[in-house]
């Protein structure tokens, strides 16, 4: 613990040196990584998949971190999409691998316990789209335009826009996206309507939104955070009758634990809650 402590205040105190292509920083319970191409309008490179792979990895504290903000630099996109330059010049077995790389970030997105929200002013296509619609939260500005336009360049979604977008927005919208391409973009508004976006808000009111959700997540109890995102993640490819005895059996467990006990107490003693991570139990 004490190691991984080090190394991310290293990196606060640093800036960003410790990065080529993103921008970390730590602030209470909130880390915030954003993805820093702004002239390329964020595209996802390998250096940009590389180093968020890293950052997700290294720079979570399993104790102050609450809450992982994922934002593009810049007003103009969150991220474009992917890096067609360097796209040409794949062959096979390198698109596979590119492929998988992200791929496996936005399977980090799902898995860790903290709640990872995408902060989203201008493009969200391609790759874009489909790391917004891997976080839990996907909060919008009225700029927000998502879209997966693969097929204009001859190619398919790679980074699971076709496995995860009909399940956030249903089999139609997706197939109509996915198909057409350029030819069906989605607005905030409408990717709030079809479920790929959970809130949409003017844009420079977006930050004061993302504080009022982190404040709202810090009050929470860690525990019973990270197994609410994994339960209800897990819903979605568990059938009913496994789903519910898990929750039953995890339910159960609150109680075996600190966090429940604090939270029931503070709530008949209407005070705030002190709830504490289980390495500080330990």
């Amino acid at each position: 613990m004490s190691d991984h402590k080090s190394k991310s205040n290293f990196r606060d105190q640093q800036s960003n040196s410790a990065y080529k292509v993103l921008k970390v920083k730590s602030s209470g319970p909130r880390l915030t990584i954003t993805i820093h191409r702004p002239d390329a309008l964020n595209a996802l490179n390998a250096d940009v998949l590389e180093e968020l792979e890293e950052a997700l990895l290294e720079e979570i504290d399993p104790v102050d971190h609450r809450v992982i903000v994922i934002e593009g630099s810049g007003d103009k996109a969150f991220v474009a999409g992917a890096d067609i330059s360097e796209m040409k010049e794949m062959a096979c077995d390198d698109a596979q691998e590119f492929a998988h790389l992200g791929q496996s970030i936005t399977a980090i997105l799902g898995s860790v316990p903290q709640v990872v929200i995408a902060k989203v002013k201008g493009f969200a296509l391609g790759g874009g789209c489909e790391l917004a619609m891997a976080c839990d939260l996907v909060v919008a500005g009225k700029s927000a335009k998502f879209g997966q336009p693969e097929v204009n360049l001859g190619l398919i979604a790679g980074f699971g826009g076709t496995q995860r977008l009909a399940r956030r927005v249903g089999l139609p919208i997706a197939l109509d996206m996915l198909l057409t391409g350029k030819g069906r973009t989605l607005t905030a508004e409408e990717a709030l309507q079809f479920g790929l976006v959970s809130r949409v808000v003017d844009d420079d009111k977006l930050e004061a939104e993302i504080d009022r959700i982190v404040d709202a997540i810090s009050k929470t109890g860690p525990e019973a955070v990270a197994q609410t995102k994994r339960l209800t993640r897990e819903s979605l490819y568990t059938p009913l009758d496994i789903g519910l005895g898990g929750e039953a059996a995890q339910f159960a467990l609150c109680f075996a634990r600190e966090e429940s006990k604090e939270g029931i107490s503070a709530f008949l003693s209407k005070r705030t809650p002190n709830f504490k991570v289980a390495d500080e139990e330990e």
